[in-house]
């Protein structure tokens, strides 16, 4: 099985333009697609700021940072851009008619030997790949934020996704230098699902006084040794990522993902997190 050298990612947001970021680094050709200029910029931007940091740190030279950069092309009009890629990964908000909009066109665009990947963190792929008429050729990529830094990211199989399509999207990830796991196609798969929870229930003990915003953190990366706790976690991801995943799998599997009334609040107030300045803490 040959390996893939181009790709295009629709959604030039935190997670798009880390998945073009990580491709580019390994050595595709990537374009990132949005609907605007600005949406674009904004992506770029993110890209120049990590691999400027990874320069300050001798992570990277300046002849490999402009060869990573000089691999990403940008463009809004989704057909032209998807002309010749091997592979199409959406990153779009998790609304699943959006995402079967995207596929229905990307379906018509691409050529029939196109894959096409969803980096859904708890939508289905069955019912996101039933907007085409290539459902094989359809799977799952769920990475976690930040994608340059993160070491894995998970495959979803769809009821129809082929050995092939899974051959190719673990090679993929292999090239991008990612470790994958495979899971089936149910709400919130495994990591969301748990991760749901973790993360809810931070916000239902902060809401209700028993520990500061700090503290919860810090247990949680001192008991759990993870590089961020579940409150900073959340504020990163985007509160607003974190309270539409809650309400999907409220809705699909019941009480246990009731989103915290907090973390509602934060939503309605426009506090998504990083993105905004603020969410449970404050940026600047």
């Amino acid at each position: 099985m040959k390996s893939i050298k181009k790709i295009t990612v629709v959604g030039a947001g935190i997670m798009g333009s880390g998945i073009v970021q990580t491709a580019a680094q390994a050595g595709l050709e990537v374009t990132m697609v949005d609907l605007s200029e600005e949406f674009l910029e904004k992506g770029m931007s993110c890209i120049r700021k990590n691999t400027g940091i990874l320069k300050s740190r001798d992570n990277l030279t300046e002849a490999e940072e402009k060869a990573v950069l000089s691999r990403i092309k940008t463009g809004t009009d989704l057909k032209k851009a998807v002309t010749d890629s091997e592979m199409v990964i959406e990153a779009v908000p998790e609304v699943l008619e959006l995402k079967q909009e995207i596929f229905k066109k990307l379906d018509e665009y691409c050529t029939s030997e196109t894959f096409l990947a969803s980096c859904t963190s708890g939508i289905s792929i069955t019912a996101i790949a039933s907007a085409t008429e290539r459902k094989e050729l359809v799977i799952g990529i769920h990475f976690t934020n930040p994608v340059p830094r993160t070491k894995g990211a998970a495959i979803i199989t769809s009821f129809e996704t082929s050995e092939k399509t899974l051959g190719i999207t673990k090679l993929l990830l292999k090239q991008m230098g990612k470790e994958y796991w495979i899971t089936k196609d149910f709400p919130g798969f495994s990591g969301t699902r748990i991760m749901g929870v973790y993360i809810n229930e931070a916000f239902n003990v902060l809401q209700e006084g028993i520990a500061t915003a700090e503290d919860i953190d810090k247990e949680m990366k001192m008991v759990l040794g993870h590089p961020l706790g579940p409150l900073e976690l959340a504020d990163f991801a985007g509160l607003d990522v974190i309270l539409s995943s809650l309400e999907y799998l409220f809705t699909e599997k019941g009480d246990k993902y009731c989103p915290s009334p907090l973390l509602k609040q934060l939503v309605s107030a426009g506090y998504f997190g990083r993105k905004t300045g603020r969410g449970v803490y404050k940026y600047d």
